[in-house]
């Protein structure tokens, strides 16, 4: 380990940079929250409403609520960092999961060739 001598400029800007940052992601999660429905605080702007394909009459008749739509879209938001333009949601059952089980495991087994 090599010893370092701290200098508290350094360490002032350091602070600061991390003060910025977590006022930034503070207000992303209160937009972010307020989107999803949650209380929202009082210095966050109001954010854009989630994009949605479809209207919510054609979500409520695919037997989706458009609150379970708008929390898909904040979550996307979250990971990717921007505003998601949803095209689809479709409900997969468990048949496709436990098919791609099998051939995951079926091509990990060394299969040995036998030449007669």
């Amino acid at each position: 380990m090599t010893s370092q001598t701290v200098d508290g400029a350094n360490v002032v800007a350091a602070l600061e940079a991390l003060r910025h940052e977590l006022s930034r992601l503070n207000d992303r999660v209160a937009a972010l929250e307020s989107t999803a429905g949650g209380a929202p605080r009082a210095a966050a702007p109001a954010p854009a409403p989630a994009a949605k394909a479809e209207g919510p009459a054609e979500v409520a008749a695919k037997g989706l609520d458009e609150e379970l739509v708008t929390v898909l879209a904040a979550t996307i938001a979250a990971f990717l960092g921007k505003k998601p333009r949803i095209r689809q949601i479709q409900l997969l059952g468990s048949a496709p999961w436990a098919q791609e089980g099998r051939i995951t495991i079926q091509a990990s087994h060394a299969l040995s060739v036998h030449h007669g």
